[in-house]
Order: C-alpha cells, then structure tokens, then sequence
C-alpha cells in the first residue's frame, strides 16, 4: 500500500487533526452562538431605549425572545450546544495551549481557564432555560441576581472588600476590553489574508464600536458594585439590564443607551465575523 495513502492529504485523519477540527468546530459554533444572544441583548436594549422594552435586556430576556418564536425550543438547543462547544474549546487552550507563540504561556492558560468557567456557567444556564427552567438561572432576572450575590457576600467576613475589589476588577476588565477594541488588537486572531479589503473595514467597524461598548457596560458594571461595596447596600449593584437602562438616566439621555445598544449589536455581528474568519 502506497504510504502516501495514509499520511496524504486524501488518507484518514490522525487522531491529533481529527480533535482539532473538533476544536475548530466547537470554537466556531460556540462563537456564532454568542453573536446570537448579543445580537438579541442590542436590539432588546435599542427597544427600551425608544420606550417600547417590555422584556430584560440580558441573557434571560434574550432566550425568552428566542423561545417565544416558531422552532425557538430547537434555537435554544441549538445556542445550549454552541456555548458548550465555547467552553470545551477555552478548556482546551487551558490545557494544551492557544495559538500563537505565547499560547502556550502561564498567563495565557490562566485567561482560558477563566473564560472557560464563564462560557460553562452560561451554557449550563442556558441549557437549564432550553430544558423549561424558566425561572432558573437562565430565565431570571440578571439584576436580581447581582443583588442577592452581592447581598450574599456583603454578609460575609470582610465582604465589602470582597466585592469592593470585585467591582475593581470588572471596571478593569471593561477598560481592558474597550481599548484593546479601539486599538483593533483582534487583528492578531484574524485570518486577515483571506479578507477583502472591504470585508475588513466592516470588520473593523463592527469589532470596534462592539468591542467598545461592550467594554463601556463592563467598566460600569464595575463602579455599580464598588459604589455597593462602599455603601452596603447591595441594591446598588446592578445586572447587565439595570446597567443598560443606567445609560438612559445620563445628561446625554437615552441616545447614549441607542449607541451602547447599537454597539452590542455590532458586537454580535462582530462575533459572526469570528465565527468565519478566527484562527483556532
């Protein structure tokens, strides 16, 4: 037998390629899937911003979007499996490594291994939601949520540092987020040589202006739960919707809740474009 049907391209998959396209495959899915519920969360918030939002403008409110819909209970799947997919596929970069020369690198693992415990805590939610959980973890109320955390942990030994410095580290994350948006550092896990010129101003549209207001919500979401800490008062802290609708309540009224609104539907769109175009 020709040796070069067994090792050519035409021959069977080694085991190594065959995990990697499943890799690729749950990363890519997993992707498209946030775009999905970011896509809902932004057009949701656009909705209250114009005073018509009768629904959160969370993650619970977007399945409950979603499962109202013909086939909603099979798109709900549908995400439920996507976002395990995210998780396993951060979980892999955890334990073998990212791509790219530092991808193997202690900080590096550590970031995956974090993102993969969120993407699992969104998925399992999800899942729980897509089961008829309604009122479970992915149906509530994200606001609510955030309070009965915080007043959790307000009550413990030294909890106002707790989540003093929690709300620290998300605000830090926001700018984080934000300006390594502006400064288009996405780029680096683009396919940017398989893009049309064109592609890749729209592109960069949707990764900046996305990633930039994703960012701006973050660093709220931040100052909310250390101005909780400070008061002790755990109502002061607030979910993705109270933070959203925080926006309306600015001298800039609600146009300034319309571009943080518009953003996350860039950012959902801006996943898509991940899902097609990342490298894993």
């Amino acid at each position: 037998m020709d040796v070069s049907t067994l090792t050519g391209r035409g021959g069977p998959r080694t085991g190594r390629e065959a995990t990697g396209a499943a890799t690729e495959g749950a990363a890519r899915a997993g992707l498209g899937a946030r775009g999905v519920i970011y896509l809902l969360v932004g057009v949701l918030a656009l909705q209250i911003a114009f005073g018509d939002g009768h629904r959160q403008a969370d993650r619970g409110g977007a399945l409950a979007e979603i499962a109202e819909k013909p086939f909603g209970s099979v798109v709900l799947w549908a995400l439920a499996v996507g976002l395990v997919g995210m998780a396993l596929w951060r979980l892999s970069e955890a334990v073998l490594g990212a791509p790219g020369p530092d991808g193997r690198k202690a900080r590096k693992r550590l970031a995956s291994a974090g993102r993969a415990v969120f993407y699992g805590f969104v998925a399992s939610s999800v899942l729980l939601f897509a089961a008829g959980s309604r009122g479970g973890r992915g149906g509530g109320s994200g606001d609510k949520q955030s309070k009965d955390m915080t007043a959790e942990v307000l009550r413990m030994p030294g909890g106002q540092w707790i989540v003093g410095l929690a709300g620290v580290g998300i605000a830090a994350a926001g700018v984080w987020i934000g300006v390594r948006a502006v400064m288009r550092k996405y780029h680096d896990k683009l396919k940017l040589g398989q893009m049309s010129r064109r592609t890749r101003r729209a592109v960069d549209v949707t990764g900046v202006g996305g990633g930039a207001a994703r960012g701006l919500v973050f660093a709220a979401a931040g100052v909310f739960a250390v101005r909780a800490a400070v008061a002790y008062e755990p109502d002061k802290a607030k979910g993705l919707d109270d933070t959203l609708r925080s926006f309306a309540h600015t001298p800039a009224g609600p146009w300034l809740l319309v571009c943080v609104a518009a953003g996350f539907v860039l950012f959902g769109l801006f996943s898509f474009a991940m899902a097609r175009w990342r490298r894993v």
